[in-house]
């Protein structure tokens, strides 16, 4: 049983047929990447999966367990965090007050601290700027903090909606770095991302969506190699 299924979910936005029936997989210690155009429905399924949105049909199951209809906050709970696409951080706090909101559903407070410590080994600029109003911050130092928060939470899997988007290509490289090695220290990721080549580099499997259908799958590898993917996305 892979930890994430996603079976067949319809969501819709008013009348706006928004996803049409989607099906994918995340295994435990996988990285996996949705690619496609804006519109194609990528950001809606994470919503739907982190429960900001309903499905009307089919269902998100957790490790076996049918999530589908919890709340956002109960899915937070159930080890689902997500780093929103514009990094949704809180501008008006510290760097410290918004990785304390990121562990609200903990309880453990040796782990929490410890945790705290491994993302400022993480991203050193954040331990400079622990005391900053995090409005304050540059827009990759936003980006290292919108993750840090996620992984405050402990997840089991961090969703994470376009890392690189308005960064410059230095800090982009930079993030993506750290995304591969949040991966080998174990976190599963189910990530979206407009950079398709660089996405496809890290990952170990993808799915391609078109106006709300996935249209293929496969490894990283065979992505990389489909004509259709290359001239769509790789500017082959």
């Amino acid at each position: 049983m892979a930890l994430l299924e996603v079976n067949n979910i319809h969501t819709y936005y008013g009348k706006i047929h928004a996803l049409k029936g989607i099906s994918l997989s995340v295994e435990e210690g996988e990285i996996v990447t949705l690619i496609g155009a804006n519109g194609a429905g990528k950001t809606t399924t994470l919503r739907t999966i982190s429960g900001l949105i309903k499905p009307s049909e089919g269902n998100v199951l957790l490790d076996g367990e049918d999530i589908s209809q919890y709340p956002a906050h109960q899915v937070a709970y159930k080890g689902v965090a997500m780093v929103p696409e514009g990094r949704g951080i809180f501008a008006k706090l510290t760097v410290s007050e918004n990785l304390d909101l990121g562990a609200y559903t903990r309880k453990d407070k040796d782990g929490i601290e410890r945790d705290r410590e491994w993302v400022f080994e993480l991203f050193p600029r954040l331990k400079e700027r622990r005391n900053q109003v995090a409005g304050t911050l540059s827009g990759g130092e936003q980006q290292m903090l919108a993750t840090a928060r996620g992984l405050m939470a402990k997840p089991r899997i961090l969703l994470m909606d376009e890392p690189s988007m308005g960064l410059a290509p230095v800090l982009v490289e930079l993030i993506f770095d750290t995304i591969a090695e949040l991966n080998k220290q174990g976190i599963t990721i189910l990530l979206v991302e407009q950079n398709a080549l660089l996405a496809l580099e890290i990952a170990h499997r993808g799915y391609v969506l078109e106006t709300g259908n996935i249209v293929l799958s496969g490894t990283a590898q065979e992505l990389r190699d489909n004509p259709m993917v290359k001239k769509a996305y790789l500017g082959g």
